[in-house]
């Protein structure tokens, strides 16, 4: 947008000095003597007549160097997507420039017009204003403000101690609960007593044979057994 309106305001003010004013014809026109007055002048070469030549390779030169710092600046600005700062600079430093290139497309020269002088001293030069858009585009890309650094990375990190190995905490729901302690095995050698087990209405008799889980016990036991003594009979 400012590209635009910097180039449609530069060729506009031209178009009206030349065509409908005829300051080409006429030289000299003063507006408000000697602060501002309109004097026609023919640059062929860069801003206050830098590298001006006769020679119409010099035109193209230029044109070529205008183009290729127009097309610079917009890939810069595609790429790093600056501020509206830097935005509204690069658009007056290409609008300004295309404004000249047009110039010397249809004239051969860039059109300038505007003069400022003081009392007492004249100033020889004159300028457009598109020579303005690109000098205060310039000077709006060397000077723009840095950009402001994000806080979230400018805060520090706490410092980290070699030693000290940060332990991840569990959180409650994943925290299991110790196992029970296994009983403690039995010494080698000693005999392992089975679970004992509820004696069944069927499994007092004499003659029933001990089924799994239950201890085969001798009802009676062996010292309680009637020994023959010797001069005893019966």
């Amino acid at each position: 947008m400012t590209a635009a309106a910097v180039f449609l305001l530069d060729q506009a003010l031209k178009y009206l000095v030349v065509h409908i004013l005829q300051l080409d014809r006429v030289r000299e026109i003063d507006v408000l003597s000697p602060w501002l007055n309109l004097r026609m002048a023919w640059n062929q070469g860069m801003n206050f007549g830098l590298f001006a030549s006769d020679v119409d390779v010099m035109r193209w030169v230029l044109i070529a160097i205008a183009i290729a710092v127009c097309v610079w600046v917009g890939v810069w600005i595609g790429r790093t997507r600056p501020r509206s700062f830097a935005l509204i600079s690069a658009g007056m430093l290409i609008g300004g420039a295309l404004g000249n290139v047009v110039d010397r497309l249809l004239y051969g020269a860039v059109a300038d017009f505007l003069n400022m002088s003081l009392p007492g001293w004249r100033n020889p030069y004159s300028f457009n204003v598109a020579d303005i858009a690109i000098f205060l585009g310039a000077v709006g890309l060397v000077l723009q403000p840095p950009e402001k650094q994000v806080a979230a990375k400018t805060r520090r990190q706490p410092a980290k101690t070699r030693d000290a190995k940060p332990r991840a905490a569990v959180p409650a729901q994943a925290q299991v609960p110790a196992p029970e302690a296994a009983p403690a095995p039995a010494p080698s050698g000693a005999p392992v007593a089975a679970p004992a087990s509820r004696p069944s209405a069927h499994s007092t008799g004499p003659g029933h044979a001990p089924t799994q889980g239950e201890l085969a016990l001798d009802p009676t036991p062996p010292d309680d057994k009637p020994r023959d003594e010797p001069g005893n009979s019966r």
